[in-house]
């Protein structure tokens, strides 16, 4: 288990010593182009403890949030050692500023294609490519973490947001929050606190035609980290870091299972069901929708590498955010999930509507058979334009103009099929992205309809923590935010197997045993993994 935290597209930087590092994993590719091409949007990023930001003052701007953009060099090696340099230079002809973030960016001719230039695809004044066209970043290290056992509020926004600039728009802080801010905290959630982000100390970012290598320092008297506490710990970080880009052939996880265990069993979860069932006929109540989770332990002969395991799902995550968060000393929590919370480009915002589920089949014909009963289902219509409307009604009280296209097609995924609409508005201000958040987050999808009374159903159902199961998973930047919905998850715990968590809508006309069958088959695609054949993947080795 490492110690750091981490973000994980299809590339993998890691520290020699993991056991002082945690991890947050975040993947996303709509394009249908193949795994072969090595990289979907997939993020990796290990942090260490550095400064806690929620504790600074917010009100107050840093000194300086800069981008140091080095000329391109002819290898990872030579990238690391200018970035060295850059560092130690820090050291000797410090920023006049008692607080501040700067990025300093080395450009390795490695996998590139040259005719695409990236020079200046970070800071003021980007090339060919932009932070839009970023398909893969790889990290180590925490310049600044943010975290708290309290719900995340607007002020905890507010001390992200100063850390982070339009005119650095790589410089992000990833990580994700807990579906229930306000529930009891389970003791393998603990280290998660109610929410967890950081920003990486070392990155190797990779865009459509390019790559680069970043190091970010980020320092603030006022809460006892210093400038040079900062280069020291980067320092230290970088020489942990191998530079060696090679390619892996990756094998199964070499694992067994032993056995697995349900919370709730199917004895327990069939009445749930069904008590769900008799408050939503009641003409009393106003709850019409219900999602119910299932937590399933599953004990394995052998620990699990839980960035192995999300290697494994890539081949099935094409269509889909692929994460893994994992702050100091902490589980892993890794998924490969479908559903798009909400991506902020400036002003503009887009989220998606995804609900009720049927199985692929193997043949064309039977798969559209299958799909054409969903997009006709009574049932299903109701559960999806439950979430659609709802989203719609949200994105409505924050956006001047709310468009949703199409209205409803179907969505395939490699195991599934879903129901489907992309729903996109315009803020009326930036500051406004707090909003987005608390006003998507959760959506019926995870939660039910209405949001309050569902919650409380499922805390009163529920025997189990979600914490960040179904909760917002993705990035904070100066210039774009995006969050995915954390569900199709996994927590992987060190001498204990894992957790895997799945739900389903609970509506008028539900059946126990079909909403059974739908969990079995959502965790599907996390039990079959572990057997899967060798892939082939990018990977940035650790030194030995």
């Amino acid at each position: 288990q490492s110690p750091m935290a981490s973000l994980h597209l299809s590339s993998r930087f890691l520290a020699t010593n993991t056991k002082k590092h945690g991890s947050i994993s975040i993947s996303h590719h709509y394009s249908p182009t193949p795994f072969t091409r090595l990289f979907s949007r997939k993020k990796f990023m290990s942090c260490s403890m550095s400064m806690n930001g929620c504790e600074g003052d917010f009100n107050t701007p840093l000194g300086t949030v800069e981008t140091r953009t080095m000329s391109t060099v002819l290898s990872p090696t030579a990238a690391t050692e200018r970035l060295i340099s850059a560092v130690s230079e820090l050291k000797s002809q410090p920023p006049p500023f008692s607080s501040g973030v700067v990025r300093d960016v080395g450009r390795p001719d490695l996998l590139l294609d040259l005719a695409n230039d990236n020079e200046n695809a970070d800071g003021n004044g980007r090339g060919g490519s932009s932070d839009r066209d970023l398909v893969s970043v790889a990290g180590i290290g925490s310049a600044v973490f943010f975290r708290d056992l309290d719900a995340f509020s607007h002020d905890d926004w507010r001390s992200i947001r100063r850390f982070l600039s339009s005119k650095s728009p790589l410089i992000r802080a990833y990580g994700g929050m807990r579906f229930d801010p306000n529930g009891k905290i389970s003791v393998e959630w603990e280290p998660f606190g109610a929410f967890y982000f950081a920003v990486p100390q070392v990155e190797f970012n990779e865009f459509g035609g390019s790559s680069m290598l970043a190091a970010t320092l980020a320092w603030d008297d006022e809460l006892s980290w210093t400038l040079e506490n900062a280069i020291e710990a980067l320092q230290e970080t970088m020489l942990q870091v191998s530079s060696v880009v090679v390619r892996l052939r990756r094998e199964s996880l070499g694992v067994s299972v032993l056995r697995k265990n349900h919370v709730p069993t199917k004895g327990a979860y069939d009445p749930a069901v069904e008590k769900a069932l008799e408050i939503i006929k009641r003409k009393s109540s106003s709850l019409s929708k219900v999602v119910l989770a299932r937590n399933s332990r599953v004990i394995t002969d052998t620990d699990i590498d839980p960035i192995a395991w999300l290697a494994q799902l890539q081949s099935e995550g094409h269509d889909a955010y692929q994460f893994c968060l994992q702050p100091p000393g902490a589980p892993a929590f890794i998924g490969n999930t479908p559903e798009r919370l909400f991506q902020r480009n400036q002003l503009g915002v887009c989220s998606e509507a995804l609900a009720a589920t049927r199985p692929r089949a193997a043949s064309t014909a039977r798969d559209m058979e299958i799909e054409r009963d969903l997009l006709t289902s009574p049932k299903d219509d109701l559960e999806f334009s439950i979430v659609r409307e709802n989203i719609r009604e949200k994105l409505n009280s924050i956006c001047d103009k709310v468009v949703v296209k199409p209205q409803k097609t179907v969505r395939k995924l490699a195991r599934v099929q879903h129901l489907y609409s992309q729903l996109a508005g315009r803020l009326r201000r930036e500051d406004d992205e707090f909003d987005i958040l608390a006003a998507l987050h959760p959506t019926p999808a995870v939660c039910g309809l209405p949001a309050e009374e569902a919650r409380l159903l499922i805390k009163e159902i529920e025997s189990f923590d979600r914490g960040m199961y179904a909760g917002p998973i993705g990035f904070f930047g100066g210039e774009e935010s995006e969050f995915a919905v954390g569900i199709r998850s996994a927590l992987v715990e060190k001498g204990l197997g894992a957790l895997i968590y799945a739900g389903t809508g609970i509506v008028a006309g539900s059946n126990p045993t079909s909403e059974w069958n739908e969990l079995d088959l959502k965790i599907s695609q996390f039990t079959k993994s572990i057997e899967s054949e060798a892939t082939t993947t990018t990977t940035l080795q650790p030194i030995n």
